[in-house]
């Protein structure tokens, strides 16, 4: 079976986790994504739930984001809202708001290995 629509398009994005179970209860809790078992070391939320089917593999944390590495970036309609649940579920804010050409951003380490961005007009 081919989807042509899908040809060259980004259709999955992994990620690390140091904790599966910690990783779904914060991303379900902040973002309200779902997400299916496959087995012990392995999760995945589809595009309906995240915007982009995500996986999560157990493995060693992301120390810092390497700057020759993709980063993912977020979109909110309340940045300080999502900066506030993302505290609340135990994330950390690791670089504050700033603005940018076209809106402002922070990013934020989600507690289980991973940092990521979010932006907001």
């Amino acid at each position: 079976m081919s989807n042509a629509a899908l040809h060259h398009k980004i259709t999955y994005i992994e990620f690390t986790t140091t904790d599966i179970e910690l990783t779904k209860k914060f991303y379900s809790t902040v973002f309200g994504w779902s997400f299916k078992d496959w087995g012990p070391d392995y999760i995945d939320s589809n595009a309906d739930s995240a915007g982009i089917a995500i996986g999560f593999a157990k493995g060693a944390p992301q120390q810092e984001q390497p700057k020759f590495a993709p980063f993912a970036v977020l979109y909110s309609k309340d940045l300080k809202a999502t900066e506030a649940a993302i505290v609340a579920a135990g994330g950390s804010i690791v670089v504050p708001t700033f603005e940018f050409p076209g809106g402002r951003r922070f990013h934020f380490s989600d507690g289980a290995g991973n940092l990521l961005g979010v932006w907001s007009e």
